[in-house]
């Protein structure tokens, strides 16, 4: 398996916490938070490991090198911010496979990599990976039918249901009709217009979830996180 790793976000809200250091690397339980997310990832079977990078990318490669615990790592790095959907369009040049995970630097999440491959290989269609919470309001919610994404309700509504976990699986060739290096929103450009006609699949996910972008849940992973 091969995945997309986004980590080229410049930490904003996490700057009162990290203020020296892009935010994949912010530390967590005496570790780099990128070093969990990668030891997770090579414990499920992934081979290579494309990280897309930007702000204060040199931190990230010296650190890592050309491999990690196996599996073989490559680097993309954004010239300018390219949002979410245009730093995959440029990391997807780097993928060797049909098909890709993608995950945010900046997520922890316990998915059982191996039956989401499982549904990949029986579907082969684009997959958002969801996440059973309590409370949507910070994340907005999944609205899911027959096992396919038919909607997003925005942010802002309370109450439980499924959330976007920030994990997908797409044909490598996804975005071969947009424009390498030009800057557009996973969320907003693609996925947001593209539900209504376009057959995406959902897989539910109930394990662990950590999002360590404010500070909130920062401090919650280090105590979360500290047997990762």
């Amino acid at each position: 398996m091969e995945a997309i790793v986004l980590a080229g976000g410049f930490g904003t809200r996490l700057r009162s916490e990290v203020p020296d250091l892009p935010k994949a690397m912010a530390p967590v339980a005496g570790r780099p938070f990128l070093e969990i997310l990668l030891d997770g990832l090579a414990r499920q079977g992934f081979s290579r490991i494309v990280l897309s990078l930007g702000y204060m990318a040199p931190t990230i490669m010296s650190h890592f090198g050309a491999s990690y615990r196996g599996m073989a790592l490559r680097f993309v790095v954004e010239e300018q911010p390219l949002g979410t959907g245009g730093a995959i369009r440029l990391a997807m040049t780097e993928v060797a496979d049909d098909h890709v995970f993608v995950f945010n630097g900046d997520t922890f999440l316990d998915l059982d990599c191996a039956a989401l491959e499982a549904f990949w290989q029986q579907h082969r269609k684009p997959v958002i990976v969801g996440r059973p919470v309590a409370d949507v309001s910070r994340y907005g919610r999944l609205v899911v039918s027959d096992d396919r994404v038919v909607g997003f309700a925005e942010k802002g509504s309370p109450g439980a249901g499924l959330i976007n976990a920030g994990c997908y699986v797409f044909p490598t060739s996804q975005f071969d009709d947009r424009a390498l290096h030009a800057a557009f929103s996973l969320e907003q450009d693609f996925l947001a217009r593209a539900v209504p006609a376009t057959d995406i699949g959902v897989f539910p996910c109930e394990g662990q979830f950590i999002d360590i972008g404010v500070p909130e849940d920062y401090r919650r992973a280090q105590v979360e996180l500290a047997m990762r």
